[in-house]
């Protein structure tokens, strides 16, 4: 089981608590997860990816022991402490702003 960490606005609209564990058969890949957890929980389709082209929406950030994933290849494997559960996948909300 992979554990992934949402944002607060996507664990609102997905009605799930701040981790949440998925299957994900090997490789376990970004894709792999974000495919695993869009099929369960299709009102995030959209929300972490465009739908059609599949890339990494531009305020939306991944994040895994303690590195930025964000701009990995989709089908790049995934560290063996998230493959393991023993780290969580985490999708986060980037704060823009400015002055």
């Amino acid at each position: 089981m992979i554990r992934v960490a949402l944002p607060g606005h996507l664990r609102t609209l997905a009605g799930v608590s701040k981790e949440i564990s998925i299957e994900v058969s090997e490789p376990v890949t970004q894709q792999s997860v974000l495919d695993a957890l869009e099929a369960a929980y299709p009102m995030l389709r959209g929300t972490i990816r465009d739908q059609t082209t599949k890339l990494r929406r531009p305020f939306i950030r991944f994040f895994a022991c303690e590195e930025d994933l964000s701009n990995c290849l989709p089908n790049d494997i995934l560290p063996i402490e998230v493959v393991s559960g023993k780290e969580p996948f985490m999708i986060v909300g980037a704060i823009a702003g400015g002055s």
